[in-house]
């Protein structure tokens, strides 16, 4: 995270490289991404970003903060304007709808997610994706949580996996439009109008039958002598 030196720098010079930063990873991510480019259009010496971050996995961390810390404050202002007491899987339908609505409309954004979940290095995938699962179950564990208190996923519903899922399933829904090949069944790439909708309300079908639906009771098969069944 940033040191003493950067919070003391002026606020057009933070803006300066937070700028420059946001745009270099978004193209390259961070192997591909320059720190003399990023200082070059920034305006300051390479060496003035030693000054204000450890090294560079420290400025990429920090750049995914920013840009998640904005995504986060998006899907918050929506969670409200829709109503997360509603039917959970009702909800989630429109949540998911509004998520596809900004990456279309925030392509730095876009990138910047992209760079993140497809960075090779992996220290700096991993320092980046804990920036970015963090806020994602910060947002989504209490919505999840409450539903289950309301009734709306079964009492032995598992959290953790239906969690887990939708950590794959909104990356999915935000990148999959833009970068061919992710989606090879159901034709997110296609960028028809109604394409990702149609998606969606396919996979909150899938989550709903799987989190709501009493689990099967298996009936115990009677043995009889001779160690055939009886049923």
């Amino acid at each position: 995270m940033p040191t003493v030196t950067w919070s003391r720098l002026g606020g057009d010079r933070r803006s300066a490289v937070v700028t420059a930063a946001e745009a270099e990873f978004a193209a390259h991510g961070f192997s591909g991404g320059s720190l003399n480019v990023i200082a070059r259009h920034a305006g300051v010496a390479k060496g003035s970003l030693f000054q204000y971050f450890a090294d560079k996995r420290d400025l990429y961390a920090y750049i995914t903060e920013i840009g998640s810390q904005r995504v986060r404050a998006y899907v918050e202002d929506q969670i409200r304007v829709l109503d997360a007491g509603r039917p959970f899987f009702d909800f989630l339908t429109d949540l998911l709808d509004v998520w596809i609505v900004y990456f279309a409309d925030h392509p730095r954004d876009r990138a910047l997610h992209a760079a993140a979940s497809f960075e090779v290095n992996t220290d700096a995938r991993v320092s980046v994706r804990a920036v970015v699962h963090r806020h994602y179950l910060e947002v989504l564990r209490p919505l999840v949580h409450d539903a289950r208190l309301r009734g709306d996923l079964r009492a032995d519903a598992d959290i953790e996996a239906l969690l887990s899922l939708l950590l794959m399933i909104m990356p999915q829904l935000a990148l999959a439009p833009y970068v061919r090949g992710m989606d090879p069944i159901l034709g997110l790439d296609e960028l028809s109008p109604e394409q990702p909708a149609l998606v969606v309300r396919r996979y909150v079908a899938v989550l709903k039958a799987a989190f709501t639906t009493a689990v099967p009771q298996t009936r115990p098969t009677a043995i009889t002598q001779g160690g055939r069944s009886d049923g």
